[in-house]
């Protein structure tokens, strides 16, 4: 906000021009009790106090200066001091040797003489640039109305002249307007001591128009007075619910602008506070808006947002549109639903159909959510050997190309987003990063979660490899970028990295299936190999059926309930809403916010690729394929030579029958796995009353140890 232009000096240093010229006395206690007034104090030229001349003349005198004091002019028995240490406030005094009934009379006229001082210092000190254009428009209105009170007065000099004016005729002909002054002295009185501009001013025109009801004039001057002052506030206000454009030159509206947050954020950081922060409401809002600040805060913003697409809209303007005042009727407040109506439904056809909101969803549905793997599979097998490697011996650049080889070679390549996904490498696992991010609520209060020690960590981490720590990326351009910001793409990465290395799991098992099928090509199929086949098939049925609950018992209907929400969606705002609730409800779900239950799942999945490493490993020994084939674990193949061949098959027989290894291993490894598959049916049963789609989940995987 720009400076305010200064006050001239010469504005300041010539008290005549600006009513600061009477002299300080301490506040007295009572104005009776004052010092009796020398002659040299009041006297124009007199050498008599007003007490020596006779009680008619006495009369004329205060009269004549009574006129003068109602403008704030020191007459020759009524004087005008300014109260010490109260800047604005002064009181009259009286010679005391006049008559004690023209005393009487007179006092009751000086409350009004220090209402219209009080007032017009008000004026003064006010119409300053730096007062604010609210307070500006109140003492444009004040001057008004001082304006009138002067012209009253000087109808009752014309009557002085005349000589048709008394005392008692005075004092009767100010009542109409002693009211008036004292209601607007309180105010401005109020005003200046806590100086408040801006809606602060106006809430307190309003609140003392209220206090007055029992006076029909004084409260209608005072909604007259907060209607003009609130003039400049609604040309504040119109300007933002059209246009979208913040001129406040005085910072009195209610609406902020952080200009510092810029929309590029949503795409870079985690906690991007643009949409909330950019533009929002401050302290002070105007009464007669309350109700309706979080609509004219959201009017402005959808502007906004067009702005910076480049599509300059302007809300259509009628005379009857225009916001001149705050009436009795409302127009004003419908008015403003009128602007915010067509400012959501601009923008959210404008996100929808020129930016294809819609499109880019079900993209990342396809991608992140693996609504079609079909490159999921060709990149897996291209890119073995590398996501193999730990994470910061990867090449991202490598895996890049083999990611745009995957999707040109596949169904993929007739997306037009396909071309905005990334590849990334994340350094630590899942559950580290589930619990690096604070915002998502992964406690459980069920559980005395005890934090991991730092040699376990550094033993996991050890690890790990590309293979629990992928996960991709997606290019998101504003104004999409305001839907899927940093903080949803990340929900949407740590759903992928599950459900990819539920695949990757799979993929192993399938792996160890094949030799096991290899197994009965050449018909050696003993105990060790039986059970050991027996296990393989459960695991695979626990992953498969992990993988049907998460796709289709979780993110397939929780999608369409999204989809179906967006197409009734009738502001940004609600899409939003919509979205972020669709990711929130998913990661949940998907049981990433659920720690007890996820490491079990966790500890399942880790035991299954062991077994499956280890099938892999113990093949050689019980038998050595000398035709391999295309796939590193496809069926084995018999030798060239039937003599060559029975000799193998005579030597595998004999060392599967001998090596008990082979039968210890796999017996330990089902031990565990049912173990484990068993502990986890109590955690899901304790939890599916508060959580019922942990129902879902037990019926899906539980059960499975039976087969063994």
């Amino acid at each position: 906000m720009d400076p305010a232009p200064g006050t001239p000096r010469w504005n300041l240093d010539r008290p005549f021009l600006t009513g600061r010229f009477h002299q300080e006395i301490k506040a007295p206690a009572q104005v009776m009790g004052s010092k009796p007034f020398s002659m040299d104090s009041f006297s124009r030229g007199s050498n008599n106090v007003i007490g020596s001349y006779p009680v008619s003349v006495q009369e004329l005198l205060v009269i004549d200066d009574l006129l003068s004091a109602l403008v704030g002019i020191e007459g020759r028995f009524i004087s005008i001091k300014r109260v010490k240490g109260k800047e604005c406030h002064v009181v009259f005094q009286i010679d005391p040797s006049m008559d004690l009934a023209l005393q009487e009379l007179t006092e009751r006229i000086f409350p009004l003489c220090q209402d219209y001082v009080l007032i017009n210092h008000f004026v003064e000190s006010k119409s300053q640039f730096k007062s604010g254009l609210v307070n500006h428009a109140f003492a444009a209105a004040l001057r008004a109305l001082l304006l009138d009170y002067q012209a009253m007065v000087a109808q009752l000099e014309h009557q002085f002249r005349l000589g048709r004016l008394s005392v008692q005729a005075l004092w009767f002909f100010c009542q109409p307007m002693m009211g008036s002054l004292h209601a607007l002295s309180t105010v401005v009185e109020k005003a200046s001591s806590n100086n408040f501009s801006g809606a602060t001013t106006l809430n307190l025109l309003q609140s003392q128009a209220k206090a007055m009801a029992g006076d029909n004039a004084v409260r209608s001057m005072l909604e007259k007075m907060t209607q003009r002052a609130s003039s400049a506030y609604l040309a504040i206000l119109e300007r933002w619910v059209y246009e979208g454009v913040i001129d406040d030159p005085y910072g009195e509206f209610f609406i902020a602008e952080n200009k510092s947050l810029q929309k590029e954020s949503l795409t870079r950081d985690y906690d991007a506070k643009y949409w909330i922060q950019r533009y929002s409401l401050k302290d002070g809002i105007p009464s007669f808006l309350v109700s309706v600040a979080g609509i004219i805060l959201t009017t402005g913003k959808y502007l906004n947002v067009m702005r910076e697409c480049g599509h300059n809209v302007q809300v259509p303007l009628s005379e009857s549109s225009k916001l001149m005042s705050f009436e009795s009727n409302h127009h004003y407040l419908e008015c403003i639903k009128a602007a915010y109506d067509f400012a959501s439904g601009e923008l959210l056809n404008l996100i929808i159909h020129k930016y294809d909101l819609m499109g880019k969803l079900r993209s990342l549905k396809r991608y992140f959510l693996l609504d079609q793997g079909d490159y999921l599979v060709h990149f897996m097998d291209i890119s073995r050997d590398e996501l193999a490697k730990r994470p910061e011996e990867i090449s991202v650049e490598k895996l890049q190309s083999l990611l745009d080889l995957a999707l040109r070679s596949t169904a993929a390549a007739s997306d037009p987003c396909h071309e905005e996904l990334t590849c990334c490498v994340e350094r630590v696992p899942l559950l580290k990063r589930l619990n690096a991010l604070k915002d998502l609520d992964t406690t459980d209060p069920s559980v005395n979660n005890k934090p991991t020690s730092d040699t376990d960590l550094q033993s996991e981490l050890l690890n790990i490899t590309g293979l629990e720590t992928f996960c991709l990326g997606c290019k998101v351009q504003w104004p999409l970028s305001l839907i899927i910001p940093k903080k949803a793409l990340t929900k949407y990465q740590l759903i992928f990295r599950l459900l990819f290395h539920c695949k990757h799991v799979n993929r192993q098992l399938c792996m160890a299936w094949q030799v096991h099928q290899g197994f009965r090509a050449v018909k050696i199929l003993k105990t060790p190999i039986l059970r050991s086949s027996i296990l393989c098939r459960s695991m695979l049925k626990f992953i498969n059926s992990l993988l049907h609950y998460l796709t289709f018992e979780v993110l397939e209907p929780n999608w369409h309930l999204m989809h179906d929400r967006l197409q009734t969606a009738k502001s940004v705002d609600e899409v939003i809403q919509f979205h972020d609730y669709f990711l929130q409800k998913c990661l949940k779900e998907c049981l990433l916010l659920l720690p007890q239950v996820f490491k079990k799942i966790e500890k399942l999945k880790s035991i299954c690729l062991q077994y499956a490493a280890s099938i892999q490993l113990l093949v050689p020994s019980v038998y050595v394929p000398e035709v391999a084939t295309n796939d590193a674990v496809g069926p084995f193949v018999q030798g060239k030579s039937k003599p060559q061949r029975s000799r193998n098959k005579n030597q595998q027989h004999e060392v599967a029958a001998e090596n008990n290894i082979i039968n210890d291993s796999i017996m330990k490894f089902g031990k565990e796995f049912n173990e484990e598959l068993q502990s986890l049916a109590p955690i899901l049963a304790s939890s599916s009353q508060a959580e019922p789609y942990l129902t879902h989940l037990a019926q899906c995987i539980l059960g499975l140890g039976s087969d063994q």
